[in-house]
């Protein structure tokens, strides 16, 4: 991901791996980066722009000084590998004095495959043009300058020439690198009461956590006894299972059970730290399937995969938490159908990987097993100044 200007950012790569921690001080950029990682997957989805980034404007980098007319924004962009090999999507984003997207570019193989540019501040279009390496080398149109271009590719280019296949190939690559994200928050206020009988999708706040946990009892034995098994090992106390109790009709309440002559204990008697670690545990078991995100019904499921994005992964975890949970995130992201993008403070000791380029909010490690406490198969990027 690049952050090219964007809040603290500046000339920032930040490389993602199956598993990827952001780690810094408070102010470093960690949420900032999150954030556009989830913009770009919401404009990649269809989402249009007002909708994605309502507070544009406080995004835009503070010494950034506007033009001759008022205009100041600012840029981000990726880079997706697949099967069309490394394609990079670069977008400029208008915030003052008017909301818009000025510019895209689409690249693969130093070919450039659609690009975009704000040729007439009065009209709500982007000038486009696409490669088609046919009869007309180049194709041009007007885009909407809210929706991002490389989305709407698949329903304007035909697909006929080599060209347009193309075209058509590096923007299926890049959406689908980019959809089916879920941004994971958990609230344990909200996770303590009991919650009503539903469809069993996990909440953004995870607040309907015992419902889920009554969809997989009956659905997945076994990804439910491999719950229990992390609730044991990062709740206090003996931990056999995980049940479920019906305190009024309609609705469940979830508990640890402890044991012969222990009794059990309901979830809203633990700790935040217990809960969230719970609840976390929970996205990376579940999937797709259970989370509540859209998924790529057009995709096969093959080659589906899902970003849980997870800032403040390390809020109200102790050392022995956060180990279990990177390695059950590391276990599960190994396959490639799920990554985990998460935000960890400078009092974890993990230590990053070598320097990397550095921008105004710091230095981004390079990627690579981490090491020094954090376990395998884990990228840390440190924005440490």
């Amino acid at each position: 991901m690049r952050l090219s200007a964007f809040a603290v950012h500046r000339a920032a790569v930040l490389p993602l791996g199956p598993v990827t921690l952001l780690r810094g001080p408070s102010g470093s950029g960690k949420s900032s980066a999150l954030r556009a990682y989830e913009a770009l997957a919401m404009l990649g989805a269809g989402a249009g722009l007002g909708e994605v980034l309502p507070d544009a404007a406080d995004l835009v980098p503070e010494r950034a000084r506007p033009d001759a007319e008022g205009r100041r924004g600012f840029r981000i962009g990726c880079t997706v590998e697949g099967p069309a090999g490394p394609v990079r999507l670069d977008v400029a984003v208008q915030a003052e004095p008017r909301l818009r997207i000025v510019g895209e570019r689409l690249t693969a193989n130093g070919r450039t495959l659609l690009a975009t540019a704000l040729r007439d501040p009065e009209r709500s279009t982007v000038q486009a043009e696409w490669h088609t390496a046919g009869a007309t080398p180049v194709t041009r149109g007007p885009l909407p300058d809210d929706l991002l271009g490389t989305a709407l590719l698949p329903l304007r280019v035909a697909g006929k020439t080599k060209g347009q296949l193309e075209v058509l190939a590096a923007a299926e690559q890049v959406l689908v690198g980019l959809r089916s994200v879920f941004a994971c928050d958990p609230r344990p206020a909200g996770m303590r009461a009991p919650v009503p009988v539903g469809e069993g999708r996990l909440r953004r706040d995870c607040r309907n956590l015992a419902e889920v946990l009554h969809r997989t009892a009956t659905e997945c034995p076994r990804r439910h006894a491999r719950f229990a098994a992390m609730a044991g090992a990062g709740c206090a106390g003996p931990v056999t299972g995980l049940g479920l109790r019906e305190p009024a009709e309609g609705l469940v309440q979830a508990v640890l059970e402890r044991g012969a002559g222990r009794g059990a204990t309901p979830l809203g008697r633990l700790g935040e730290g217990e809960l969230r670690y719970l609840a976390l545990a929970l996205v990376l078991l579940t999937g797709p399937g259970v989370l509540a995100v859209d998924p790529l019904a057009e995709v096969p499921e093959a080659m589906r995969t899902l970003t849980v994005l997870a800032d403040g992964l390390d809020r109200g975890l102790d050392p022995r938490q956060l180990r279990e949970l990177l390695g059950l995130a590391a276990s599960i992201c190994a396959n490639g159908h799920m990554r985990l993008v998460g935000t960890v403070g400078t009092a974890w000791g993990g230590g990053a990987g070598a320097a990397g380029e550095t921008g105004e909010a710091g230095t981004a490690g390079e990627a690579g097993d981490a090491g020094g406490g954090w376990g395998p198969g884990v990228t840390v990027v440190d924005l440490g100044v």
